[in-house]
């Protein structure tokens, strides 16, 4: 196949901005000089002169390529990086950094006993912080948040951030989490806030449902949020929004929105739910643990308005796989494996539903070559128990949401 004649940059009203390609700038660069130098010269690949051209070519190349990212820089759409966070400044938003996970934590000993700067350790080695002082009271122990020191989607399961090994004193004798950690969140991705940008411009919407999403997803800390889902009748509405006079599939009361929301204070998720609701609908905050009721008060009339919305439900999903080794795997396969699947579920949206499947594309994700295979599944279970034995998909209700703790998954070689 021959290779396309050199054509300047110039921008094409359908295609944008149009280059040449590498091959194009080293022929039209040795064209130009067979026309300087007119008689008989060799210009094989193997000469020394043609590879000085083709250095030349690469420079001109990788120019071209440094205005294409600032052609590309100009939207949303096609902007990376830097030039992205810049673009996305003009919706109002900003992207997300890392977070950390946190957790309650029961702390025990003597009445009376300060601790300053507590760490504790989980059974994973990740070190945990207390708040700076934490004082035992009368009754012997006390419970308190606890922070994660490495950021991102560090899981804990209950009963396992218990090894005091930082501030450690007289008189704190135990520690424990009574129940599983609140993941944080790695970095957000361009393509995470891209979809956030998309929904951000939806503010302005024709739509109050639509304004009142895009409020949800602009406010700082908030990671994930339902956005509805079709009840399998076909009934009005969705998971978030009940236009009917009666209790919908969901079990949502007459004319109702449910929002559901992970991250950001409470405070704020209220306020962006009031302010874009619209005329009379009401704000249900479910009857589940996560249910949350907060005033807000209008800042023009000082009428207080209470706000119900719901935090998700976190559902660990346990996972059974046994493996068989080919050619190329080592011990190592199994912890790619199981970490892969804890991103795959800790990825899952609110009210997402986990795909049975989609295990079997995870696991093989691992593999640099898939036509040089490192490993078959041989067997598969997953289910909702700590002894899984389901080959289906597991359904969840609109307020869950998957999650993948390590300890859940068990990778093993057959």
């Amino acid at each position: 196949m021959s290779t396309p004649a050199y054509v300047a940059p110039y921008i094409d009203p359908t295609a944008g901005l149009v280059l040449p390609s590498y091959q194009s700038i080293i022929d039209d660069l040795i064209s130009g000089y067979k026309a300087i130098y007119p008689q008989v010269v060799y210009l094989g690949t193997d000469t020394a002169k043609y590879q000085e051209i083709s250095i030349f070519a690469l420079k001109v190349y990788d120019c071209n390529l440094a205005t294409q990212l600032a052609y590309n820089a100009r939207s949303p759409q096609t902007a990376v990086g830097a030039d992205l966070d810049s673009i996305v400044k003009m919706n109002g938003i900003a992207r997300l950094l890392a977070s950390y996970s946190t957790a309650p934590e029961t702390i025990s000993g003597v009445a009376g006993t300060a601790i300053n700067n507590g760490i504790i350790t989980d059974k994973q080695g990740y070190s945990w912080a207390l708040p700076t002082v934490v004082t035992i009271p009368s009754s012997g122990s006390v419970t308190v948040g606890i922070t994660c020191q490495t950021a991102g989607a560090i899981q804990a399961q209950a009963g396992s951030i218990t090894t005091i090994s930082g501030g450690a004193t007289a008189g704190w004798t135990g520690a424990t989490n009574p129940s599983a950690a609140v993941a944080g969140s790695p970095v957000e991705t361009d393509s995470q806030l891209r979809a956030r940008q998309a929904l951000s411009v939806a503010s302005p919407s024709l739509t109050r449902l639509a304004s009142t999403i895009a409020a949800i997803a602009a406010i700082p800390g908030v990671t994930r949020y339902a956005t509805g889902i079709k009840a399998p009748d076909s009934s009005p509405g969705s998971s978030i929004e009940n236009p009917t006079g009666g209790i919908d599939y969901w079990g949502n009361p007459a004319h109702s929105i449910s929002m559901v929301v992970e991250g950001g204070t409470d405070l704020d998720v209220a306020t962006a739910i009031y302010q874009k609701r619209g005329l009379g609908p009401y704000t249900n905050p479910d009857s589940t643990s996560g249910s949350t009721r907060i005033p807000v008060t209008d800042t023009n009339t000082g009428t207080v308005t209470t706000i119900g919305f719901q935090r998700p439900t976190y559902v660990p999903i346990y996972v059974t796989m046994f493996i068989h080794g080919l050619n190329g795997y080592t011990s190592a396969t199994l912890v790619s494996i199981r970490d892969a699947i804890v991103t795959y579920l800790n990825s899952l949206q609110i009210g997402e539903e986990v795909t049975y499947s989609a295990f079997y594309a995870v696991a093989s994700s691992v593999m640099p070559n898939l036509l040089n295979p490192q490993f078959s599944i041989s067997s598969l279970h997953t289910g909702l128990t700590p002894s899984p034995s389901g080959t289906t998909d597991i359904s969840l209700s609109y307020y869950q949401v998957a999650q993948g703790i390590s300890a859940n998954i068990i990778v093993s070689e057959a």
